[in-house]
This record gives C-alpha cells, structure tokens and sequence, in this order.
C-alpha cells in the first residue's frame, strides 16, 4: 500500500489556506472579467471593422456597376481573399471575414460580381488587433495588480484573527499544564455592549470556562487542607492513646490503622501544598549514586540498585529521596519482585516485574483515590512522586515494560560538563 505525500506542515495553518482560497477566488473573478471585457471589446471592434469594410464593398459595387473605378482596396477576385469568402461571393452571397494580408490583420468584404466572380474589399485592421492586444495587456497586469492586493488585505485580516486563535490555542495550553491564571484576556469581551465575533465568543468561553474551573478546584484544595489540618491534631492524641494500651493484637491492629490514618492526613497535606504551588527548592549538588542507595536502605525493601553511571546534579536531594521513596513503596506494594531501581546518569529507572501499572495510569498518570482492582492503598503515592517531580523540574513518565512489569522512569535536569 503506496503512502500519500505528506505536504509541508504550513499548509495546515489557516493563513495558508485562506490565502490559497482568495487567490483561487481571485483568478477565477479575474479570468471570468477578462474574457467578458477580451469578448465584448472584440466584438464591437470587429462589428465597426465590418461595418466601415460593408460600406466599402456597397461603394464599390455600385462603381462596378456603373463602370468606374472600384476605389482603393477593392478589386475582382484579389489574390488574398480567403477561399471561404470567394467561395461565398461565387454563390451569390455577401460576407466578411478577418484575415491577414501581406502579414497584416485585415477586415475582408466580399460579394458577387459578373461572370461567377467576387468583388471584395480589404480594410486594414492593424489599430483594431492592437486595441484588442493592449486591452489583453492591460486586463493581465490589472488582475495581477489587483490578485495581489486582495491577497495582501486579505493576509492582514487572516492573520489578525489567526493571532487571536494562536492566543487562544496558547493559552488553554497553558491552563492543559496547570497555569489556571492564564487568560486570553480579548478586549472585545470586556465591552458587553460591543459586538463580539466568534473568536472573541471562544476565548471569552474559555476565560469564563478556566475562572470557573480555579475556583472549584480551588474549592477542593482548601477543602482538603482543612480536613487534613483539622484531623493532624486528634490523630496525634489517637496515637499516644494507642501507645499506652496493653500489648495484644487488638493494640496491634488499633496502632496499624492509626499509623495509616496519620499517614493519609500527611500525605493529604502533602499533596495540598504542592496543589497550591507554595514549595520551594533547596537546591544543591548531590550524587545520584549514593541517592539511590540511601533511599534502598531506608525503605528496607531488598530492591536491587544498579549505578550504570553516577553524575552529580543540581537538585532538592530531600525532595528526590521523597520521590525515590514513594517509585519503590508503590512498586513493591503493587509490583512484583524482583525490583530494581537503575542509575544511568540523570536517568533514573524504578522497574518491578509484575502485571504492570493500569492502562488508565499510563495514559492519564496518576490519580487521586483511584487503584486498579483489589489494590491496597489510596493512589496518593505516584500523585505525590510526580508532583514533586515537576517543582525539582524533572520529567517523570510511567510505563510498561515490553516483558512485563511496571516502569517509572525520571529524568533530572543535567548539562554534561565541558572539559
């Protein structure tokens, strides 16, 4: 099966197309004008041409006639008469015909004389040929003219509105990755008594559309700082109450479920500041290598580290071991073993090698309260790791591996150092 040509990506832009439809537009108004005006000049040329050659063959018959001279430019049977018009005359019929003589355009008349012969008259039609090819000049360089300064205006007015839609189309990028302050702010909005066109009616929907969705995530984000907020104290006295019952398994089971409620508060709390974008970096040089290791250790997991190439980068080291911390819990919570987590320069790869993260999470990424089945857990872990990811200015992407497991791969900012 034979791939079309794929055209060059300006062709898609709308200045492109709408400049390609008034030139059409354009032509077609140009070439329909310049054959009205080329058809009707020509007629009424060669209708005088024929006229003045008639009045010359009538002047002339009747000096045949009469016996007397037949006047200049008339003659029987003249060696240039076109053959369609002596043939014509020979049957008794009167014509005319445009021809050339001597290389010359030339108004023929013809008509009957005696003995089967024709009586024809030539008049030079020179001035007229040249009125009809000046006109054609004239209509060319004028719908050039005018082609181009319709594609001129027109460009401006297209590229006037195609400004306002790439300052749409930015924008609504803008609010895609997060910047909910981002507005087109299009004046012709802010005068309800002014009249709006359709890129003004997009762009006021779309301001009005992102005001509404700050506000109510917004909404959310307080709200969920205040439940956190308002639950951090009486877990606290839940978790010293709970430290002075008795040993036994129903204290066992009561401290389990504190310590995860207390968890929960942290990291609803967590995730609330970096909603709200008020963390801020500790930057300094660190080694990944000794990173990745001293995260293993913490979490007592097992999880193999291999340092392909050790780099030091500019980064939030507690930050980074926050999102390191979270890659291996998740993936031996969720994974299967072995687990391994891999540094390959500012590359750092998490890889477990269990049915895989769900389809949902690698399309859409992590999301709040959502686990794939039975699942333990409360979906805040990867929300955390890959919020804390985009203030350290990292690239955090979650995949599957082509023979299974789960794949979290993050990409620190680094500029190789030059010898």
């Amino acid at each position: 099966m034979t791939r079309r040509p794929r055209l060059p990506s300006w062709t898609a832009s709308l200045t492109w197309k709408a400049a390609a439809f008034l030139a059409v537009i354009c032509c077609g108004l140009a070439a329909l004008l310049g054959i009205l005006v080329h058809v009707s000049v020509t007629n009424q040329t060669v209708r005088e041409a024929r006229e003045r050659a008639l009045t010359r063959l009538d002047e002339a018959t009747d000096a045949f006639r009469a016996g007397g001279r037949l006047g200049p430019g008339a003659a029987l049977d003249p060696p240039g008469l076109p053959a369609s018009l002596r043939a014509l005359a020979a049957g008794g019929q009167r014509g005319t015909m445009v021809g050339s003589h001597d290389t010359h355009p030339t108004m023929w008349a013809a008509g009957p004389a005696a003995d089967g012969k024709a009586l024809a008259v030539e008049i030079d039609y020179s001035q007229g040929a040249r009125t009809i090819d000046g006109l054609d000049q004239a209509i060319l360089g004028s719908s050039v003219l005018a082609i181009g300064a319709t594609l001129l205006v027109g460009a401006f007015a297209v590229t006037r509105v195609t400004r306002r839609l790439h300052t749409t189309a930015r924008v609504a990028r803008k609010i895609s990755a997060g910047d909910l302050d981002a507005r087109v702010g299009d004046p012709r909005t802010r005068d309800p008594a002014r009249h709006q066109d359709e890129v003004a009616a997009v762009a006021g929907a779309l301001d009005s559309m992102a005001s509404s969705l700050q506000a109510r995530i917004l909404t959310e984000q307080r709200f969920t700082a205040d439940v956190a907020h308002e639950l951090r104290t009486p877990l606290t006295g839940l978790h010293a109450a709970a430290e002075l019952l008795p040993p036994g398994r129903p204290t066992e089971l009561v401290r389990d479920r504190v310590a995860a409620l207390r968890t929960l508060t942290e990291d609803l709390l967590e995730i609330s500041r970096l909603d709200a974008r008020s963390e801020h970096v500790d930057l300094d040089a660190t080694w990944l290598g000794p990173v990745a290791e001293r995260v293993v250790r913490a979490s007592g997991t097992g999880t193999g580290v291999v340092v392909a190439r050790d780099v030091c980068v500019v980064t939030d080291r507690r930050r980074l071991e926050r999102v390191l911390g979270n890659l291996v819990a998740n993936a031996h919570r969720h994974g299967g073993p072995p687990v391994e987590l891999t540094v390959d320069g500012p590359v750092i790869t998490v890889r477990d090698h269990g049915e895989g993260y769900p389809d949902y999470l690698v399309e859409h990424g992590p999301q709040r309260f959502r686990t794939e089945g039975g699942a333990k857990g409360h979906g805040l872990g990867l929300t955390i790791a890959l919020g804390q990811a985009e203030i350290l200015g990292a690239r955090l992407l979650f995949t599957n591996a082509p023979d299974g497991g789960a794949l979290a791969t993050l990409t620190l900012p680094y500029e190789e150092p030059v010898d």
